[in-house]
This record gives structure tokens, C-alpha cells and sequence, in this order.
């Protein structure tokens, strides 16, 4: 008995629980966020860089068209012009989700991607006289910590809603943009990223997704109408969606539940098309349901090899039949776009719509790498390609499937 306990001291004197200076500086962060009002966030940050040396520290949030880092205001913070996401340090910090060195005359400007989870919130930008391996460890903690308390005390607040738009929004896209899940999620195993325009004022277009073990959950909506009938009627149809997502029952099972809500609330003469789709992320298979959208299309290094057609299903609120499940099985780095008809249907009046060829010869020629990088250029190019014009709702949502395991990340050996 008195070899174990003093095995035991043994192995507790070996271990070293001395709180090193950047364990004491992140730590004050994480002791103090769970009372911490949001407007006390900048000035704390703002602290903990000086202690570092830094200083001119500036937080940069994504705008709601995804085209510039706006400036959030408070104290101790330094609050510049807004920064275009596709022609500065702090865009490319943003995009490729890695820190940006600048050297300056007075030393080194710094930008770290906000990442909560692998959804990009924004960037930390500050400047150093030197940056050495230390600085950079501590200031990536820093930076995904902040990402954090961010987006926790985004749900007290209103200021960095506010901080992030440029034009006036309307009441359905209000309501819309609050049903969204994070815009991107990034897995070794799966990868998803989705855009709504016209941002400020988007009415039935939604989306929604859940990882949930080894199954990928997602459905893409479009409800008819505009204005704040269309928020409503989308509203509903994403709660049923997740309603009967959480009840774990199958894809036919799952339309045939949103198709009674949408009845009941709205009775015949309101309709939501969608697509809901679940992925094994395991072995890449492939289901889904399709009422009433465009076929998504399957990618496959770069080219759409096939449109993914499904037997006719009526939209959601129709009454229609049992659908028929339709899979397929993917290859690893396959993937798969899905869109609503609001962006191939677009046209000038008197002129010929987009156009599904058009769509796909964009995406093949576009040039970004990954998910979020992609779907936000595709959309872009698109807008412009159209000139702006944006009479209906359009939604672009990408999965990519990689496969393999993720177990690796809960080993603290690897």
C-alpha cells in the first residue's frame, strides 16, 4: 500500500501543471467570457495583444454579400475602412483560413482568420516589431478563442450584426439569415458551404444541414412568393425539416412529414420546393429527394460529369406521393452543387434565361480550391455575369466527400 501511494506522488510530481505566461493570457480570456458583456470583448483582446507587444489591433467581420472585412467598432480597437476580401492580406487571411505576414516600415502587420469550428467569422489584425514560432502559437490560440466569444456573444448583442452590413436590410431576410446554420463547415472527412443572394433581401430561399456521427443531413428550400410570405412559409418549412430530421426517420418519410405541415399551416395553394439529401461520410454513399428543383450537379476533378436526376416528386405542400429515394455513390474528392432555380431562370425581360449550360461552364472554370473559396467566387462571377440582376432568390450550396476518419483528432498522442 505505501509503494502505490508514493507511485502515485511520484507520477504526480512528474507532471507539470505550472501555468506558463500564455496559459495565464488565454486563460484570463476563458475564466472571464462567461460574464463578460459583449462590448467588454475589444477592449479585453485589445489588452491581451499589448501584453504581446502588439498594437494597432483591429477585428474585421465578413459582410452579408461576402465582398469586404468591415471594421467592428469599440474601445481600444482601431477602426479603418473596410477591407476587399479579394485584394488584401486580410482577404487572403480570410479565404485560405492561414495567417498573413506584412512587413511594414515600423514592423510586422499580422492577419489570423477568426475560425469558429471551420466557419469564418472574420480576422484579428495587429502589428508586432518581430514575430517569432511563440508569437505565432499564442496568436492563433488567441485568434480561435476570440472567434469564439464572438460568436457566443453574438446572441446577446446586436452590434456586430450590425457591424457587418453596408446596406439596409429587409424584414424577410432578417428572418431568413437568423434560420441559417455557419455558412461553411470543414471536416477531413466532408466539407459544406453555402451563399443566399440577394443577401439583404432574400425571402424563401433557405438551407440547413447537421452532422450527426457518420451522416450528413441536408436540405435546400425554395418557398414561393416574396416578402415576408415567403419568410413565413420557409420558416416553417425549415422547423418541420429539422423537426423530422431529429426524429431519425427516413428521407421519404421525412417529405412526407414537411409536406402535412406545409398543408396544414398554409393549406393547397402554398408550395416549398426543396431537395434534402443525407451522405454516409464514411463510404460516400449518396440519397436523396428532389421536389421540384434543378438536378444538383456531381463535380468530379473539376469537371460536372453528370446532372444527379431523381424520379419526379411534387413540392412540398402538394399532397404528393411517397417519393423515390435516389442514390448514388461518390468518389473520394467528388462534389456535389446544389441550386435553386432562381439562379439558372434569371433574365433580363425580353432576354433568354442563364441557363443550367452557362451555370456549369463557370464551374468548371472556376479557380478557388476549397468549398467556402468556390461557392462564394461561383457566385460572385454569376452576379456579375447577370449583371447585378437579382429578381428572384437563388441559393448555391457545395458538399464536398473526401472520406477516410477524423479519429485522429481526438488523440492528444497525434
Amino acid at each position: 500500500m505505501a509503494m502505490a501511494a508514493d507511485e502515485r506522488k511520484s507520477r504526480k510530481i512528474m507532471v507539470d501543471r505550472s501555468e506558463g505566461f500564455g496559459e495565464r493570457l488565454l486563460g484570463v480570456l476563458l475564466d472571464r467570457a462567461h460574464e463578460m458583456p459583449p462590448q467588454l470583448i475589444a477592449p479585453l483582446v485589445a489588452e491581451e495583444v499589448r501584453r504581446i507587444g502588439g498594437r494597432d489591433i483591429s477585428i474585421l467581420l465578413q459582410d452579408y454579400e461576402q465582398l469586404v472585412l468591415t471594421p467592428l467598432p469599440g474601445r481600444s480597437l482601431t477602426v479603418g475602412k473596410p477591407e476587399p476580401i479579394d485584394d488584401s492580406p486580410a482577404g487572403t487571411a480570410f479565404l485560405r483560413a492561414k495567417t498573413v505576414e506584412q512587413p511594414q516600415a515600423d514592423g510586422i502587420r499580422i492577419f489570423l482568420p477568426l475560425l469558429d469550428g471551420s466557419d469564418q467569422v472574420g480576422v484579428l489584425a495587429l502589428t508586432l516589431d518581430t514575430v517569432d514560432d511563440d508569437d505565432r502559437r499564442l496568436l492563433r490560440r488567441l485568434a480561435g478563442l476570440v472567434a469564439d466569444m464572438l460568436v457566443t456573444k453574438s446572441s446577446y448583442t446586436d452590434q456586430f450584426f450590425q457591424a457587418r452590413r453596408r446596406k439596409t436590410m429587409s424584414v424577410a431576410a432578417e428572418i431568413q439569415w437568423s434560420l441559417l446554420p455557419p455558412l461553411t463547415m470543414i471536416t477531413p472527412q466532408v466539407s459544406v458551404a453555402g451563399i443566399l443572394e440577394p443577401a439583404y433581401d432574400i425571402a424563401g430561399d433557405s438551407f440547413d444541414y447537421a452532422l450527426n456521427d457518420d451522416i450528413l443531413h441536408l436540405a435546400v428550400i425554395d418557398a414561393m412568393g416574396h416578402g415576408l410570405d415567403a419568410a413565413a412559409l420557409a420558416t416553417v418549412a425549415i422547423g418541420a425539416y429539422r423537426h423530422a430530421r431529429r426524429a431519425d426517420i427516413g428521407l421519404a418519410e421525412l417529405y412526407m412529414f414537411m409536406d402535412t405541415a406545409i398543408h396544414r399551416q398554409f393549406g393547397p395553394d402554398h408550395f416549398v420546393t426543396a431537395q434534402m439529401m443525407r451522405l454516409d461520410i464514411g463510404t460516400g454513399h449518396l440519397q436523396w429527394v428532389n421536389a421540384g428543383h434543378p438536378a444538383a450537379l456531381l463535380i468530379r476533378d473539376h469537371r460536372v460529369i453528370q446532372a444527379l436526376e431523381s424520379p419526379g416528386t411534387l413540392p412540398v405542400g402538394f399532397g404528393g406521393d411517397v417519393p423515390q429515394v435516389s442514390k448514388q455513390t461518390l468518389w473520394r474528392g467528388d462534389r456535389v452543387l446544389f441550386f435553386t432555380d432562381g439562379l439558372i431562370e434569371e433574365h433580363e425581360k425580353g432576354g433568354e434565361q442563364f441557363g443550367e449550360e452557362r451555370l456549369i461552364n463557370f464551374v468548371e472554370n472556376i479557380q478557388g480550391e476549397g468549398v467556402r473559396e468556390v461557392v462564394r467566387d461561383l457566385s460572385h462571377a454569376l452576379m456579375r455575369e447577370r449583371r447585378g440582376i437579382t429578381t428572384d432568390d437563388a441559393t448555391l450550396f457545395l458538399v464536398e466527400w473526401r472520406g477516410g476518419t477524423a479519429d485522429h483528432l481526438a488523440s492528444l498522442d497525434v
